[in-house]
């Protein structure tokens, strides 16, 4: 919630004049970087991060005497840490008199990897540093995968257009240094109009492989072929799926679907040194704030950049970072001490690092590759928990058939497994059975949650698959909703949201738009906040509890998360809303239809007096009623007219004229038309 609190408050400032990154005063004196000493005491490194472990005594007496608690404490922390962590040998947690005497350090390395391999993990030595009269060494342990298994992690590129973010992953991924040009870039792009305006316009996915000792998988392709999915997954320990999306701002519904639905560990900001911090820079930030997502920023093209101008934008930067929207705190990496202490300290948020690259000379490029590899999923996956897959994306492949893409939220998934899938128009989920399983084009037999992976389904049309929907475990009953209950904030809007307000709320991979029904406060305005009634406008979705969601429409903007929700009962009646909508919009128009209305009711009044004329009242009501119904005058007055004639002479002319004036309004029946004939002929007699 303190997230939220900052944009709050950033919000209110906004409504005041300012903007969602109000600078602090500049007090005349040059603002820097947050500079770390990494030579000094950075004891705040093991508390921040529980997944490092400090021990000074437990790898330096005999490895027969220590063996097993060192055996269960790297187990441990693999288990804890889902397949890696940082290890400070040599470290004390109440010891102030840290580090491994040299006499002793052979002794207490040969242990460590001892033990290190006994768990089936590789150990990789990041930095040494002497303290006191003894040295530390920091060593990242992970775990040896299987050949058909790895770790993932997602990490979305956003940033303005022209950042360089399409010639960043095609750098990264590749392995190969742009010429300036945009040769790297022309490897990533889906589409033709993509190649000719240079822009990405869809969701883009690419991945870097790294091996169990930290080594770069992806290998410059002969004769600038694509690179082989299948043959990095099986050589990495871990892959870093890389989400490239639009930059321009007429793709801001893409790109917040892509952060939305893709569930990204990670953000990555590009920011172009020459240009600076413009356009849909800051509504980027402002997104990945919203949802919680951890950023770093990469400042491109320092090769082409002068050094006043680029000092500008860093400033720049850093002044927004430290804004009361952001609250973060910029590290400038310029070496590996730096990269070690980002990584180690990124988990709380609070660390913002900046890496300075260019895509041209490869200047920092591997300071940033080693980021990346140290890296460690932020989320808790339940494992045990019942199944649940979400869908981003479907496709029909030739001799396949229907397959879905998506993520694996929790439980495990099997080939062969038989899920629920929908919601469907109805607010239904239907069995269907999972023909084959495959994770980046690499066919599996099993994925666990926060994998990606697409999933080919037995004798199910695409058509009936769409983007939003689910497959949940039988065990799990899932239930479809039309309304659901949110808190939000409002980030901005020109006016005031009231009730019977529509936009589009982004939720998971959830996109559709909602109409408010019903407020806790009676007007929203920028920076407010309140719980707020939703309901679907097309068909009813899958939501969870405490998912966050953004609500869009223009430049209106407001996050959240979902506190309540309202099961749908398959079979009821339609959205209430609709019909609502449909009652306001019908006592309006009669309102200016009032004059006839007040015939018709007089009419029927004198038509139910009369007994023998009971039936053609009855009709002349329902005409009537219809009328009113439709909102329409001139049917309410025709229909009125017939009830008055059968009122009047009970007689088949009186009828005739009000199923006249009914035929008037479309009726098609050849009935009521044979029934026209003799009365037009009596009326020419």
């Amino acid at each position: 919630m303190s997230e939220l609190q900052a944009a709050a408050e950033a919000a209110a400032a906004a409504a005041a004049g300012g903007s969602l990154f109000d600078l602090p005063d500049d007090d005349g004196g040059e603002e820097e970087l947050y500079e770390e000493d990494v030579d000094g005491d950075d004891s705040g490194l093991g508390g921040v991060d529980s997944t490092t472990c400090r021990c000074k005594v437990l790898f330096l007496a005999k490895a027969a005497e220590r063996l097993p608690e060192a055996l269960d404490m790297i187990r441990g922390r693999i288990a804890d840490s889902q397949g890696e962590f940082l290890y400070l040998l040599g470290g004390a947690e109440m010891d102030a008199d840290q580090g491994i005497k040299d006499v002793d350090l052979p002794l207490a390395i040969e242990n460590f990897l001892a033990a290190v391999q006994r768990c089936n993990c590789t150990a990789m030595e990041l930095r040494r540093k002497r303290v006191n009269d003894g040295v530390t060494i920091e060593y990242l342990v992970r775990k040896e995968a299987d050949e058909n298994d790895f770790m993932e992690i997602r990490v979305a590129v956003v940033g303005n257009v022209d950042a360089g973010k399409s010639t960043m992953l095609g750098v990264l991924t590749h392995g190969e240094l742009d010429n300036g040009r945009g040769l790297a870039r022309q490897r990533l792009f889906r589409h033709k109009h993509e190649l000719e305006s240079g822009r990405t316009s869809s969701v883009g996915n690419d991945i870097l492989g790294f091996d169990s000792a930290g080594q770069v998988v992806n290998k410059p392709q002969i004769h600038g072929s694509g690179v082989n999915w299948e043959r990095i997954c099986r050589q990495s320990s871990k892959v870093i799926t890389f989400i490239d999306l639009a930059g321009h701002e007429r793709y801001l519904k893409t790109t917040v679907f892509g952060m939305t639905g893709h569930a990204p560990d990670f953000c990555m900001l590009m920011v172009g040194s020459n240009a600076g911090v413009i356009g849909m820079t800051k509504e980027h930030l402002s997104l990945a704030l919203a949802l919680t997502v951890p950023v770093f920023v990469v400042v491109t093209k320092i090769d082409m950049c002068p050094a006043n101008v680029l000092q500008e934008t860093l400033k720049l930067l850093t002044r927004i970072l430290k804004s009361p929207g952001c609250r973060k705190m910029p590290l400038l990496v310029n070496n590996r001490d730096d990269v070690v202490l980002a990584a180690s300290n990124f988990v709380t948020q609070r660390m913002c690092p900046v890496f300075q690259v260019s895509n041209v000379t490869g200047q920092n490029l591997d300071l940033l590759k080693m980021f990346l590899n140290l890296l460690s999923t932020r989320m808790d996956y339940q494992v045990s928990a019942p199944a649940e897959f979400q869908i981003d994306d479907t496709y029909s492949v030739p001799g396949v058939g229907t397959v879905v893409a998506g993520t694996t939220l929790k439980g495990l998934i099997h080939a062969n497994d038989t899920l629920l899938l929908g919601p469907d128009p109805l607010g239904r989920f239907q069995p269907c059975t999972i023909k084959s399983i495959h994770r980046k084009r690499m066919p599996v037999t099993e994925v666990r949650g926060g994998q990606t992976a697409t999933f080919a389904l037995k004798k199910v049309r695409r058509s009936h698959v769409r983007k939003g929907m689910v497959m949940v475990a039988k065990e799990a009953k899932p239930t479809a909703c039309w309304e659901f209950r949110g808190e939000i904030l409002v980030l901005h809007h020109p006016t005031t949201i009231s009730t019977k307000y529509q936009a589009m709320v982004h939720c998971g991979s959830v996109r559709q738009t909602a109409s408010i029904l019903d407020m806790s406060t009676e007007n929203l305005r920028t920076g407010d906040r309140a719980i707020c009634i939703f309901r679907f406008i097309k068909s009813p979705e899958f939501l969870r509890p405490n998912a966050r969601l953004v609500f869009r429409e223009g430049r209106t903007k407001a996050v959240g998360h979902v506190t309540e929700i309202v099961p749908h009962v398959p079979g009821s009646s339609g959205p209430r809303w609709d019909q609502s909508r449909s009652r306001a919009r019908r006592e309006k128009e009669a309102m200016h239809s009032g004059t006839a209305a007040t015939a018709a009711a007089s009419t029927l009044s004198a038509a139910s007096s009369d007994g023998a004329s009971a039936a053609a009242s009855t009709d002349a009501g329902v005409a009537a009623a219809t009328a009113g119904m439709d909102g329409l005058s001139v049917a309410a007055a025709a229909a009125a007219g017939g009830a008055a004639a059968a009122a009047a002479g009970g007689s088949s002319g009186g009828a005739s004229s009000a199923s006249a004036g009914g035929g008037s309004e479309g009726s098609s029946s050849g009935s009521r038309r044979r029934r026209q004939r003799p009365n037009k002929h009596a009326r020419k007699t």
